[in-house]
């Protein structure tokens, strides 16, 4: 069982899908069978060939589908006629028929060919400067994403390292807080223990055995 790609489409793929699907219209097939041949040949499914085709690469190949639709046209147009003459004339005339129509056939089947073929490349001249032109444009765009991510990358280098020292002086400022706040709550202890010991009136015991204040 072949495999199905999930990777992005490249120009090859797309120049196999449009050789093989307007050869089909050319040739009075259906497009369903050009993507399921094409599918065969680059490892992709009918339907995700169907869909580059619709979305993106038959903008491109207007003027070729024309072309083939027009080289349908024109070979049902041949076969139809050949078909209604047949009954109509002698074996004789049929032959010198058919032989006029083998010799001048391939000369103006050749000479339209020939016109595909140049408008088919110069198209695909065009097509492949302006595919040149993007990946250009996307590998300046690829540095310069790159250029930004180390740019990024060393500020978040940085802002780490200045965290890290805000959170370091921030726990070193809190444990002096703390010890702050001990130091001076052990002082107002001792504060109001030295004030009730002051406010607590002293006896002493005169001579008489009585009790007597000392200020």
């Amino acid at each position: 069982m072949t495999a199905v790609r999930q990777d992005a489409w490249s120009p090859d793929d797309d120049l196999i899908l449009a050789e093989v699907t307007l050869r089909h219209i050319r040739e009075g097939s259906t497009q369903l069978a050009a993507f399921e041949e094409v599918g065969e040949k680059i490892a992709r499914t009918s339907a995700a060939c169907g869909f580059r085709w619709n979305s993106c690469v038959r903008k491109r190949y207007e003027d070729a589908i024309q072309i083939a639709k027009q080289q349908r046209q024109k070979r049902n147009y041949m076969k139809k006629q050949a078909y209604v003459a047949a009954p109509h004339v002698s074996s004789v005339g049929t032959m010198d028929a058919e032989e006029r129509t083998y010799k001048s056939e391939p000369i103006t089947e050749e000479s339209f060919s020939i016109d595909t073929v140049i408008r088919f490349l110069r198209q695909w001249k065009g097509t492949s400067q302006d595919l040149y032109r993007q990946i250009k444009t996307l590998e300046r765009e690829l540095r310069e994403r790159e250029e930004e991510l180390y740019t990024l990358r060393e500020q978040n280098a940085k802002l780490s390292l200045e965290v890290n020292s805000v959170q370091t002086d921030y726990r070193t400022v809190n444990d002096d807080y703390k010890t702050l706040i001990q130091i001076m709550d052990r002082a107002r202890r001792l504060t109001v223990l030295t004030e009730e010991d002051e406010a607590k009136p002293r006896f002493k015991m005169d001579a008489n055995g009585n009790l007597e204040r000392i200020e």
